[in-house]
């Protein structure tokens, strides 16, 4: 592989700044995936010189090899730069030019029965970087969003999802009930996440293509999203609890279409 410029340590105090077309990422997960799966994507990576673990070793090793530039920082700079002390002493910046995804980028290219995750207003990064990973683990192709009444996908949600935000097409769209009805059109059985359905996800059938919808933490599915699926399903529960959070309520629905599948 052609390698970069040779990787250098050091930086002044400011470097830091995200400037245009970059944004900034952290954490051991979401640093290492990155550099493995898009070095050239990677700008610089910001190394606590406190971290003396394996850890912090194969993030400066993973950087020498790949060619990208390694600036030893101290935990305050660290906090600093992303707003937050759990970066666990290693901060990258990152290329965010990238081409915006579309629905149908992904519906074009799929060579199975499509298994998609729809979030409908998901206000907590914390939960949707959790939605990421669960999706990863069940082999969704894309993690579909509004773009508005929704949390973007920052640097928090990215850390949280340890690398999914990567793996997993994150496609946020202006209309969400038009994107649900663009789906129907393309064949894909949407169905809905809801307490009060007749129906178990159990008693679906999820062997053709599904598009899974799970609404905001609380508030579940908005009328319109709710009035475009295909059907509603719920969740049986049996406990004393009334619901469960969007990223496990994700995982159980996406593992029995992957269950039903084989």
């Amino acid at each position: 592989m052609a390698k970069r410029n040779p990787p250098r340590t050091g930086g002044n105090p400011g470097e830091e700044g995200q400037g245009a077309g970059s944004r900034l990422i952290y954490g051991f997960h979401a640093v290492l995936g990155k550099m493995r799966r898009d070095p050239e994507g990677v700008f610089e990576v910001y190394l606590s010189s406190q971290r003396q673990d394996v850890r912090a070793r194969d993030v400066a090793r993973l950087a020498e090899s790949e060619g990208v530039r390694l600036v030893q920082s101290d935990g305050e700079r660290l906090d600093r730069m992303v707003g937050t002390r759990r970066h666990q002493g290693v901060v990258a910046r990152i290329d965010a030019r990238q081409r915006e995804l579309k629905l149908a980028d992904v519906l074009e290219g799929l060579e199975e029965n499509a298994l998609l995750l729809v979030l409908d207003g998901v206000q907590d990064p914390h939960n949707l970087g959790a939605c990421l990973r669960v999706a990863d683990a069940a082999g969704a192709h894309a993690v579909i969003a509004p773009k508005d009444r929704a949390v973007g996908l920052n640097a928090t949600a990215i850390k949280v999802a340890s690398g999914a935000a990567d793996t997993v097409p994150y496609i946020t769209v202006t209309n969400l009930a038009r994107s649900l009805r663009e789906m129907q059109e393309a064949g894909i059985w949407v169905v809905g996440a809801a307490g009060e359905a007749d129906k178990s996800l159990y008693e679906i059938d999820q062997k053709g293509p599904v598009a899974w919808v799970l609404g905001a933490e609380g508030d579940g599915l908005r009328r319109l999203t709710r009035e475009t699926c295909d059907e509603l399903a719920k969740i049986p529960m049996l406990g004393s609890v009334e619901s469960l959070n969007v990223s496990v309520a994700s995982g159980i629905c996406l593992f029995e279409a992957r269950r039903q599948r084989g």
